[in-house]
């Protein structure tokens, strides 16, 4: 229970504090988006499919303002909450996870016919008195 507490911890932790370290090496930086980078490659493609500007409300435009204002509050407590989830989730015992049926004895669990089918008469059966 405790590991599960402290990986719930850790993975709201790990959700938080990695937004702003992957946007930034995207391109998204607190001064805009970095010439060369992923983002710039991003802002391109949405300026050319709006015929030259990026429209507000677009991905680019959100990342944009993330990287630069960084998330609200609201927003991290809520990524903060999924990444506990993720965590819990993961930090489970092995002994908590459900378990795979075992094979009994020495039988061979694949491929192994269960025994014959009954045969059909080869020709049909008359019987005379």
């Amino acid at each position: 229970m405790m590991k599960q507490a402290a990986a719930a911890a850790v993975g709201g932790a790990l959700a938080v504090g990695a937004v702003p370290v992957v946007l930034g090496a995207m391109g998204f930086t607190g001064a805009g988006i970095a010439a060369s980078s992923i983002a710039a490659k991003m802002m391109s493609a949405a300026a050319i499919a709006n015929g030259g500007g990026v429209s507000a409300g677009s991905l680019v435009a959100i990342l944009q303002s993330v990287g630069a204002a960084g998330l609200s509050t609201s927003s991290n407590i809520l990524l903060a909450s999924v990444g506990s989830v993720l965590g819990a989730y993961l930090g489970k015992s092995p002994s908590s996870l459900p378990a795979e049926p075992e094979a009994e004895g020495n039988e061979a669990t694949e491929n192994v016919p269960q025994g014959e089918p009954p045969k059909p008469p080869l020709k049909s059966e008359k019987h005379e008195e």
